[in-house]
């Protein structure tokens, strides 16, 4: 098999460091030819004690060179002395000329020179020589006027170089690389260990990616029926639910290049260097393909444009934007380019990045349910050392509406905890401590709360605990505490079924089992407190979505005014008239305070149990379902629990 032949016109590259040497090398040379390496060293000394060397008649001549240097000769008796013998010039170059054994730099020079005169005529120094010269060192001096420019060139050489590094392909000389994609490239020979194994739940997302690759490896199984590859597919989900994890599997999995970025890398001051990114991005994939390139947070560059017209900051965000839209689907474009990007706001990405032939599939990675929770639950148990009876049913049961990082970060919470406490192995209670710590907060066992507050928070979580227990649509109770939890005094937790409709019934009984904290302070005190403020946040949006966004309300009717697009037509106006709003402002109040009075009117009904089961939770500081079993006896309309 012969070898293919060296490209012998290829150019060297340009060694940066060369630059360096020649910087380096300047230096030297300005040293070596002003005198600093080669020349002579004479002694330094200082204008009086010159002067006393002149009196005593030691000086043969004086030089004064460039009317600001003073060079002295000493006799030759005057060099035996003993004060003197260390000034003996010691060069490193030989010299012909006899060499000076002192030097000084002087102020004005008439005043100098008036001084030596003086001397001489009183002394009579007739021998000693005073005379004047001129050194110039050309070389020298156009060094030192270049020096600025050099150091300047050299310093913008290593800023530039820095500011390239990202760039995509260019090593040492590539220096006006800045508009170059940042994108990280992973192919075959790359080491990524995650895969579609690892991705637990997302069956539907995980189909549509896993089509993906599959026509990229195999693609002739569908072509041959006439089928296109899909342009583009877009990954909509809330934050956490595993659509980098996802587009990491691709990466893994697929067999041809990946390419990787952030929608901001795009981004930079310089004008036009986005756009200039894009086509570097495109054009690195088309010459690779088939390839996939994956933009996480698109909706960095893939804003709705002529939102912001006013101001002229985001027209260098729109050129990028557009961009983009031409090198997915515009004039010459290449099918053999696959872009995955991600992304949890949708709802402000432009009209046009969207339609099909640019993102053909639109992917919805949804919060697990039970059944992937719990496989979830697999994947991130793999690493932690367990305890043989964890139950992961009991797991993915106590973790409705928790996201895939949600769970990854409750496993890793409770084998923190289990290690703080010396066990062995991570068991249940680690799990249930970890929740406790990651939804309410960190425990503070020793926070001052006065005996009468920690009467009023028992009071008012068991007022909580009751009504959720005598409603049928509120969540069943799991766990109630008044010790002191992140900024709460007291909390509590329930178990919510996981409903993919709500109907009116469900939402009034939970507004009323919020409100049961507040009533039971009114039941018991006849006095209310700041301590309802959460739970009336909770109740306000949820009855302002009733009447505002569901139509659930018959005074306002079959009415919506939420805009899923996020690019409302009405901008900064309210899409109704000052009488709607008034309708819908007393509405929201009516059903609010309907349900507060439905609230009282259970809590005096059942006053005695509900402080009865205040004076536990005081007794005991957490309880749990089965003490309200005790004292109210099983929920008759409950479903079985254990299912």
């Amino acid at each position: 098999m012969s070898k293919e032949p060296k490209n012998l016109n290829k150019k060297p590259k340009l060694n940066p460091y060369w630059i360096y040497g020649i910087i380096i090398a300047s230096f030297l040379a300005i040293q070596l030819f002003s005198g600093g390496f080669g020349g002579q060293t004479e002694a330094k000394t200082t204008p009086s004690q010159f002067f006393e060397y002149l009196e005593a008649g030691d000086v043969a001549k004086v030089e004064i060179i460039n009317n600001r240097e003073a060079k002295i000769y000493l006799t030759k008796d005057a060099v035996e002395k003993e004060i003197h013998k260390k000034t003996k010039p010691n060069s490193i170059l030989p010299t012909v000329a006899p060499s000076a054994n002192y030097s000084f730099e002087f102020g004005d020079l008439k005043l100098f020179q008036e001084e030596i005169n003086t001397i001489i005529d009183e002394n009579d120094l007739i021998n000693t020589q005073v005379t004047f010269e001129t050194e110039d060192n050309l070389f020298g001096n156009f060094i030192l006027s270049l020096l600025p420019f050099i150091l300047i060139i050299g310093v913008w050489i290593f800023i530039m170089r820095r500011m390239s590094s990202g760039g995509g392909g260019g090593a040492g000389g590539q220096i006006f690389n800045i508009g170059k994609s940042k994108a990280k490239l992973f192919d075959e020979k790359t080491d990524i260990k995650t895969s579609f194994k690892d991705v637990a739940g997302l069956e539907g997302a995980k189909e549509e990616v896993q089509e993906i690759v599959d026509f990229l490896k195999n693609p002739e199984k569908y072509t041959s029926l006439g089928g296109k590859i899909p342009k583009g597919a877009l990954l909509i989900g809330s934050p956490g639910t595993g659509k980098t994890l996802l587009a990491k599997a691709v990466a893994g999995e697929a067999q041809v290049p990946f390419f990787s970025l952030s929608g901001s890398d795009f981004v930079e001051m310089f004008v036009g260097v986005g756009a200039s990114r894009v086509r570097d991005l495109f054009k690195q994939a088309k010459e690779k393909s088939p390839s996939i390139i994956f933009i996480d947070e698109i909706d960095a560059i893939g804003r709705a444009r002529g939102k912001n017209a006013m101001s002229g900051s985001n027209d260098e965000r729109e050129n990028t934007l557009n961009q983009l839209l031409t090198e997915m689907d515009g004039f010459g474009t290449n099918s053999n380019v696959i872009v995955l990007a991600a992304t949890n706001r949708a709802d402000i990405l432009d009209k046009a990045l969207m339609r099909a032939g640019r993102f053909d599939r639109q992917i919805f990675v949804d919060l697990p349910d039970v059944r992937e929770r719990k496989e979830i639950f697999a994947v991130h148990l793999r690493p932690i050392k367990k305890a043989e009876d964890l139950d992961v049913d009991f797991l993915s049961k106590q973790t409705p509406g928790f996201s895939g990082a949600d769970i990854a970060n409750i496993c890793n919470e409770a084998a923190l905890i289990a290690a703080r406490n010396n066990k062995k192995a991570v068991d249940k209670q680690d799990f249930l401590d970890a929740v406790d710590r990651i939804v309410g907060g960190l425990e503070k066992k020793n926070k001052i709360v006065t005996p009468g507050e920690k009467r009023a928070v028992a009071f008012h979580e068991a007022g909580h605990a009751t009504i959720s227990w005598m409603l049928e649509h509120a969540a069943p109770l799991v766990k109630v505490t008044i010790v002191p939890r992140g900024q709460s005094l007291g909390a509590a937790w329930y178990l919510p079924e996981e409903r993919l409709i709500v109907r009116p019934e469900q939402m009034l009984d939970e507004m009323c089992a919020a409100l049961g904290g507040r009533a039971a302070e009114k039941v018991i005190f006849d006095q209310i407190s700041t301590g309802a403020l959460s739970d009336l946040e909770k109740v306000t949006k949820q009855a302002r979505a009733m009447v505002t966004v569901y139509g659930l309300s018959e005074k306002v009717g079959n009415l919506t005014y939420y805009d899923s697009s996020g690019q409302s037509e009405y901008g900064f106006t309210k899409p109704y008239s000052e009488q709607t709003a008034e309708l819908i402002d007393r509405e929201i109040s009516d059903i609010i305070e309907t349900q507060y009075r439905r609230a009282i009117k259970l809590l005096e009904e059942n006053k005695d149990k509900l402080t009865e089961l205040a004076e536990v939770l005081l007794e005991k500081e957490v309880i749990f379902k089965d003490n309200l079993e005790k004292i109210f006896g099983k929920r008759p309309f409950s479903k079985d629990e254990e299912e």
